[in-house]
């Protein structure tokens, strides 16, 4: 008996069903505060833009001044860090192309480390409720 149906919040593959949901987080190098404004907001719609090329899926993302919470589903058989580093790259080159005080104020945009925590006893609408309180923050 199949008790996984398509109405489910598990994804389906050739011979694959999965949902493996992470919480990542990663900072701008020496922690300066330049993730405002249009910054922000161009760096969330490039997080968005390359989901199903890199293989993800957005659940929530927020951009802080000085780092960003990204909670987000991965295909199991790519590795996490991998899809972050691309992730990580890609914005870096897009973002410091568009905005150029970016290239002047940093040596790169983003630290090297990041963190990558699944989710794991958590819902989802927790892990969203907490990345969204961090506005304010």
């Amino acid at each position: 008996m199949h008790l996984l149906t398509k109405s489910s919040e598990y994804q389906y593959k050739p011979s694959l069903v999965f949902r493996c949901d992470y919480h990542i987080i990663w900072c701008s190098k020496y922690r300066r505060p330049v993730l405002t404004g249009a910054i922000a907001e161009r760096l969330k719609s490039l997080v968005y833009e390359k989901q199903e090329e890199y293989g993800y899926e957005v659940h929530e993302v927020e951009v802080m001044p000085d780092h960003v919470h990204l909670v987000a589903g991965f295909n199991p058989q790519r590795a996490p860090t991998l899809i972050v580093g691309n992730i990580k790259g890609y914005t870096a080159h897009i973002l410091r192309k568009e905005f150029p005080k970016l290239r002047s104020r940093l040596p790169c945009l983003w630290t090297r480390s990041k963190l990558i925590s699944t989710t794991g006893g958590v819902t989802l609408d927790v892990l969203k409720q907490y990345v969204e309180s961090q506005k304010g923050v």
